[in-house]
Order: structure tokens, then sequence, then C-alpha cells
């Protein structure tokens, strides 16, 4: 064997969704914030990104996570979001492998039964709430960037469907959320392949169809991802319930009911009068895999009204992995065929 790179990664899973940590082996890039440094790998260090995500390492199904120092002081550490075809200012499910990782393999002090510490994203600080016992993380619970609605009931033109109404929300990401029974779902693992075609068509028509700009940092912009959502229910007093199934590029549906999604959705039940603050959502994902999550504040970004969202979800490292570089492997950043199911 003879690695001219080597990388250490500790690839967890929140609630189905994987999200590989890196804990060494790469520097941390430059940047004088978490934004800047995100940028910097967006555009001078993308290798990292191929590296882990594309074939033969990885195979399109999951993120990878650079923890960093924190640029700002009252944070205890940073991460570099970076999924398979782009890098978010901000995760849910990426921000609870994370938090996981760094608890369970002691790169920051676990203290039972919560351990409470503030992680810098790309999109801004996040305050998280860790429940733990026996050496382990049961439930992560972070408090969202400011999350709010650009559009409520867009009409989007879209390929072979017609006009779409689609609520248009900023969590984290620019989401399009349409109406999962309109579109002749129910949400269920047996329409996964049928979800994904659609909700594709229904994202490049939103990206090309609606400005959607965050207020606070223009480098933030463009609907990424469609959730299609299914009907809000209640589930006793203070509780309501619904599901999702999130189509990310370059076609398959999040495992995870998605963090920015739910805030998002947050943003937009909020908007509409159906959800209170404090009220507990509980939003499922296509494989009933579940996000607890609440209106906890109020604020504007910008002109808009927005909610400040806290999500709970559970964490589990299931796997501690070095990948190295052959100076003779002929992909040295792997490979990418678009051959999957919905692609």
């Amino acid at each position: 064997m003879h690695w001219q790179r080597m990388i250490t990664v500790v690839d967890a899973h929140a609630e189905g969704e994987v999200g590989r940590v890196v804990t060494g082996g790469v520097l941390p890039p430059p940047g004088a914030t978490m934004f800047e440094k995100k940028r910097y790998m967006e555009t001078r260090a993308d290798w990292l990104r191929k590296f882990l995500l594309n074939e033969p390492r990885g195979a399109g199904i999951s993120s990878a996570n650079l923890i960093v120092p924190p640029t700002r002081p009252e944070a205890d550490a940073g991460f570099i979001i970076i999924e398979t075809t782009e890098y978010p200012a901000m995760s849910g499910s990426n921000t609870i492998c994370t938090a996981t990782v760094l608890l369970e393999t002691g790169m920051l002090p676990m203290r039972e039964p919560e351990t409470r510490f503030v992680l810098e994203a790309p999109g801004g600080l996040v305050h998280v709430s860790a429940r733990c016992r026996a050496g382990r993380c049961e439930e992560i619970e972070f408090t969202n960037v400011p999350s709010f609605v650009v559009a409520l009931e867009a009409p989007l033109e879209v390929e072979g469907l017609g006009t779409v109404r689609a609520d248009i929300a900023y969590g984290g990401m620019f989401f399009a959320i349409v109406d999962a029974r309109a579109l002749g779902f129910e949400v269920a693992p047996d329409e996964a392949h049928d979800i994904v075609q659609t909700g594709l068509k229904i994202t490049a028509a939103a990206a090309e169809q609606v400005s959607a700009v965050h207020p606070e940092n223009p480098d933030i912009h463009t609907v990424s991802i469609t959730a299609v959502a299914a009907p809000l229910e209640d589930a006793g007093p203070g509780r309501k319930r619904s599901r999702n199934a999130c189509v990310v590029r370059p076609g398959r549906i999040d495992r995870c009911p998605t963090g920015t999604a739910t805030s998002a959705r947050l943003a937009v039940l909020h908007a509409r009068g159906l959800i209170r603050a404090g009220e507990v959502f509980e939003n499922r994902s296509i494989i009933d895999s579940r996000f607890l999550a609440r209106v906890v504040g109020a604020t504007t970004v910008g002109a808009y009204p927005a909610v400040v969202p806290a999500v709970a979800g559970r964490g589990w490292v299931i796997g501690v992995y070095q990948y190295g570089l052959d100076p003779t492997d002929p992909y040295p950043e792997g490979y990418r065929l678009e051959d999957f199911s919905g692609a």
C-alpha cells in the first residue's frame, strides 16, 4: 500500500441520512468567516467533495462535513457542509451527525444528562443541546438559523405537469414545498422513483422561475430542493404531524425528514396560522424516521418576517474509516454516472 494522502472519516447517520465527518487529514481552509471558508472549498478545493462523495469511495447518497476551528468567539467548533452537488449554508441532518461525532469521539467534552455547545455553520451560529446518557448521544436538538417564507402558492410551469403551486421558503436552504396529494402522492416508499422524477422537474422550474435570494447574504440563493409534503394533521394537544420527501440532486430522496425543510415548513405553517409558537411539529420521512420541531422565537430577515426553529433528531455513529489516494489510481477524484433511478 502506497498512499500520498490519507483522510480519517467518522460516518454517522441522522434518522437514516448519512453524514461523513472528516476528523483528520485535511487542513482548515483560509477565510475570515465560515462562509468564506465554505466558498474557498467550493471554488478552490472541491477535490474533497469529489474524493469522498464520488465513486468509488462514495455513491451519491451521503454528505460530508469538515470540522474546522470557529471564526466567532461564541462558537465551540465550526463545520463546512459538503453535499453531493452543493455546499449549503446549513443542514439539519449534517448538524446532528457532526454534533454526535464531536461528542462521542471526545473532540468536545460530553456532560450528562445534557451537553450544550455552539457550532458555527456557513449560514450562522447553531446552538446545540445534546441529551446524553452512558457515553452516547440519545438526541440532538439544535436551534436553526432564522427561517422565512419568500412566496406562498407561487405558480410554477413544470414540464409534463402544467401549473404547480409551490410555497417557496428558506430554512438554511431554499425549498419549493408542494402538496403531495395534489400530485397524487402519499409519500410512501413505493412512490420513491416517481417522487424523484417529479421533484427534479419542480426544482428546475423553481430555480428558473422564482427569485429566491437571502436578503442578508446574496450568495445564498436559488431553490435547490423540492419537498413533497403530505397534509398537516392534529396529533393531540399542542402537537401537529406530517411527512415529506425531499428530492435532492443528482436524483434521490433524503432519507431523513430534512432539518432545513422542516424549518422551512415551520415558517410556512406559522405564516398560515396553522402552527403556533411552542407547538410540536412531528415531521416524518419516507422511511418513517422523524424530527420534532417547534418555533422558539420570531425575528425578521431583511423585510421578511421569520421564525427561529428548534429541531430535534437522533444520530448514530456507524463506522470509522481511513480513505487513501494511491498515486497510480486512475480516478483520484472519483467518478459519477447519472444512472440513479431518478437522475
